[in-house]
């Protein structure tokens, strides 16, 4: 049986996904001091009103205790605010604060460079890629 792992598709998608999310993260993390953790959960919140550790878990596939210490670091860091949430007094939401707001603004024009980059690297077949990827985490 023949098997190449460098022509697995799992293995070629995780490698590239783990590239690519750290080198968007030297980018933030030099200017802004952020974890990818800190980062993904600033980028859902900023994209929702009020959001649970449960709901970014489940959203961007991170172990809850990881959600929950970079929630901890940003409520800290007044980039964040929990709440009791209304419907379910045994979760948190969260939101960004003002300060959290800010940050966001700061950092969404390096991750849309950062976006052009890799689609620009991909050229014209950048489109079909995205699509085939939409098609990947939206059917499981």
């Amino acid at each position: 049986m023949s098997f190449d792992l460098s022509d697995f598709l799992p293995y070629q998608l995780a490698v590239a996904s783990s590239r690519i999310s750290r080198q968007f993260a030297e980018r933030y993390k030099a200017e802004f001091g952020l974890t990818i953790p800190e980062w993904r959960v600033l980028a859902h919140l900023a994209q929702s009103d009020a959001v649970s550790v449960r709901e970014i878990h489940a959203r961007v596939d991170m172990d809850k205790s990881k959600v929950s210490r970079a929630a901890a670091r940003l409520e800290a860091a007044g980039l964040i605010e929990k709440r009791e949430n209304p419907e379910d007094r045994r979760l948190l939401d969260m939101r960004l604060t003002a300060k959290g707001g800010a940050l966001i603004a700061r950092i969404v024009p390096i991750a849309n460079a950062y976006q052009a980059e890799l689609m620009a690297l991909l050229g014209p077949d950048a489109e079909g890629f995205q699509t085939g990827l939409h098609r990947l985490y939206e059917d499981r």
